[in-house]
Parts: C-alpha cells; sequence; structure tokens
C-alpha cells in the first residue's frame, strides 16, 4: 500500500517484524525449546552390547528314531493285532533292533511282515512268527533256553530280552561268527553262540526249560527230546525239504512227549550231517 505526502512504503509485516534483531533472538530461543523437548522424547536405542540376550528356544530333540516307531507299529499291526498278548514278549519285540539283524540292502523292510534273507541261503523269520514260537515257550527270567539255528541272531536277542540263559547253534561258521559279534556289539553278551550241528543240540549245557528250532528237519531230532528238563517245551517246525510243515508244540512229562500240530508254517531245512 502507498500513500501519498507521507512516502513511506508497507510490504509483507511478517517480514517487518522479523526484521526486528529482538524478535529474531526469541523466535531462536523458541523454536530450540521445541527441539530439546522432541528430542528428550526419543530414548535412545541401546548400543549392541546394550542389547539383551535372548534365551534360545530349546530345539525339540525326537524322543524316538524312525526305527522306534516301527518297531511300535509292528508290535501294534502284526503281533498284537494277531492275538499274541504275552507282555514279555510284546516288551521284547517293541525293543529288540530288528534293523541290526538285516542286510543293508533290506534295511527299508526291516519291519515288514514277511521273512528277509540273511545270505547262505537262510532267512530272518517273520517278525509275528518270532513272537508267536516265543509266546509258546512260555518262559520266564531265568529259565535256560536252546536255539537251534542262530541265523542273524534276531530270535536270540528277543529271547535274551526275557532271560538271561540263552544258548544258540548255528551251522554255517559264518553266520554264528557275524551273529556272536552283533549280539555282543548291541549288549547282547551273555548269550552263547556255538558253531555246530543243531540237530545234536548242546549237551553240556542241558537240561533245558525251553528248546526252540527256527529251521525244519523231517523228524523230531532224538537229541533236543532228551536235552529237554521235565515239564520243559520244544517248538519246532517239522516236515521235507520244499514240502508242507507243521508248527509243533511239544511238553516232556516224565517219559512222555505230549505233542499238539499247531498248523502249517514254511521255514528253511535244517542241515548237517545226520
Amino acid at each position: 500500500m502507498r500513500i501519498r505526502g507521507d512516502r513511506r512504503e508497507f510490504g509483507n509485516p511478517l517480514r517487518a517484524v522479523l526484521e526486528r534483531p529482538s524478535v529474531t533472538i526469541i523466535l531462536v530461543a523458541v523454536l530450540g525449546g521445541i527441539l530439546l523437548m522432541a528430542c528428550a522424547q526419543i530414548a535412545p536405542s541401546p548400543t549392541p552390547t546394550e542389547m539383551p540376550t535372548p534365551t534360545p528356544e530349546p530345539s525339540p530333540t525326537p524322543t524316538t528314531d524312525i526305527y522306534t516307531q516301527q518297531r511300535k507299529r509292528m508290535v501294534d499291526t502284526q503281533i498284537r493285532a494277531r492275538g499274541i498278548t504275552d507282555e514279555a514278549v510284546l516288551r521284547a519285540m517293541e525293543t529288540v533292533p530288528r534293523h541290526e539283524f538285516v542286510l543293508p540292502r533290506y534295511l527299508d523292510q526291516a519291519y515288514a511282515d514277511h521273512p528277509l534273507p540273511i545270505g547262505y541261503g537262510q532267512t530272518i523269520s517273520q517278525p509275528f512268527i518270532v513272537a508267536w514260537m516265543t509266546e509258546l515257550l512260555d518262559i520266564d527270567q531265568g529259565d535256560k533256553v536252546l536255539e537251534i539255528g542262530t541265523g542273524s541272531g534276531y530270535q536270540a536277542a528277543v529271547l535274551a530280552e526275557i532271560t538271561d540263559q540263552v544258548y544258540s547253534v548255528e551251522i554255517i561258521e559264518e553266520l554264528a561268527k557275524s551273529a556272536e559279534e552283533r549280539l555282543k556289539r548291541l549288549g547282547y553278551t551273555k548269550v552263547k553262540v556255538k558253531h555246530a550241528d543243531g540237530y545234536y543240540g548242546w549237551e553240556e549245557h542241558a537240561p533245558y526249560d525251553a528248546i526252540i528250532v527256527t529251521c525244519a528237519p523231517d523228524h523230531v531230532p532224538q537229541p533236543l527230546a532228551q536235552q529237554l528238563k521235565d515239564g520243559g517245551r520244544l517248538v519246532i517246525p517239522v516236515g521235507p525239504p520244499g514240502g508242507y510243515q507243521s508248527l509243533w508244540l511239544i511238553i516232556k512229562q516224565g517219559d512222555q512227549m505230549l505233542s499238539k500240530n499247531l498248523g502249517g508254517v514254511r521255514f528253511v531245512p535244517l542241515t548237517g550231517g545226520h
């Protein structure tokens, strides 16, 4: 705005105020106070050494490995479901690491419902058959048991989970040696393994509370019957090689042998010079 006669000029009034030195000082002070207040409300970030160390979450440790799960499934679906009720037998089957007794190429089938080759024309029996024959022996802790046909040592290990007196005879030297080493490595140090013809048993440690035969002769070997103690039990498959075989439970009572045919089975033949 321009006034004639006075010749004074009025421009921007705010600019006029700011050009006064006293106003400038006041404004700077006010702005500085605002900045200090803003900074005071922002907490400084801690240095790396001040950062709290987080408590690490414990990593989950698997309580069972894959084979433990497979054993439990094997017992539940193949053994318990088929009528095996002896708790000692069920615990033994769930405890013994069957995968340790099979050849590496059959590892994925270790707990399958069928027998498996172990070399030298021999097999490791189907899990159910192992459990069934063990239950038929009706053994307790402290009973003396003879096994004919050690194979890979699996049946002997199952027996050793129930009693600490297990004797096993294997006619194939390589299998006898490897089974003995395997059993010792797995902690079954009380199992005694002998390389010999199983037809003749193991007279040195007779009489036995129970004898189990895991290969099939075509008749009941007389030496085995003689090595049973009175009241002892013999579980044995009998039949010609490649022919029909039956599983027998034989109980010795004095001079008599009471026999019961339990049905058809299939085992490798009992070999030897008899």
